[in-house]
């Protein structure tokens, strides 16, 4: 996309619900995972945070593929992530005037997706925060910061790449789900591997649980702003492309 061409318009109203309904499936199924994964008296029980890292990272990985690849996913561009869905705004792919519709709605999604995990398993969740983050007490709030910052500046920068090139394009589900993952696994046990706003929002205000929720809701929206701004960089510096679509399930049609 160049300097000159038009602003996509708002995208339909019926997108914005579906990003609300692909946040609360995500948000529900890591309340699940959490519950069966952190809970001492689940028989899938893992006591070692890092091992049990080690299992959530790539099946939180898989879940975001696979709602990528959803028809929810396909219809809304599949983001469930307000750092995401500024990213591509500032990259010119993404109307402006639907940003805080697809912001409300995942924090929506956040929010209900959390309380129908509380909901389907009972109070054991409430013993594991609804799965709410907290980063490690070796770390002061500068470090998580930076850490959440730069997480999604880098995811920002490879799906602002493989957006541009349809080629490359059917690589960014895998992309994204593998980067979530790794984050997981490797950040997990220092930051709480968040790099989403939408992922800590619901569990930490039905948990209560203030502690560094505001670099968890900020670092990753600059992290995006940052990744935007350097790509813009890079493509005024090598003449690489610009992103031709918001949707990170890319088809042949360029102008989704």
């Amino acid at each position: 996309m160049t300097a000159s061409a038009p602003r996509p318009a708002a995208v339909p109203t019926g997108q914005v619900w579906c990003e609300f309904a692909l946040t609360t499936v995500l948000l529900f199924l890591v309340v699940t995972i959490v519950r069966w994964v952190r809970v001492p008296a689940s028989p899938l029980y893992v006591g070692d945070l890092r091992l049990a890292l080690a299992v959530v990272g790539p099946v939180a990985g898989l879940l975001i593929i696979g709602l990528i690849l959803s028809p929810w996913g396909r219809r809304s561009g599949g983001h469930m992530n307000p750092a995401v869905t500024v990213a591509v705004w500032l990259m010119d792919v993404f109307p402006g005037v639907s940003v805080l519709p697809y912001i409300a709605a995942q924090l929506a999604g956040s929010l209900l997706g959390a309380s129908l995990g509380r909901l389907v398993w009972g109070p054991v969740v409430s013993a594991v925060d609804f799965g709410a983050l907290r980063p490690a007490s070796t770390w002061p709030p500068s470090a998580v910061f930076l850490a959440e910052t730069g997480c999604i500046l880098v995811l920002t920068l490879a799906v602002g790449f493989l957006l541009a090139y349809p080629s490359f394009g059917r690589w960014l589900p895998a992309t994204v789900g593998g980067c979530i993952a790794l984050i997981i696994v490797i950040f997990g046990p220092l930051t709480g591997g968040s790099a989403n706003p939408a992922r800590q929002f619901g569990p930490a205000v039905l948990a209560g649980q203030e502690t560094d929720l505001l670099i968890y809701l900020v670092a990753p929206v600059l992290g995006a702003v940052l990744g935007a701004s350097v790509h813009h960089l890079l493509y005024r510096r090598f003449q690489l492309r610009e992103p031709i679509t918001y949707k990170l399930a890319v088809t042949a049609d360029r102008n989704q």
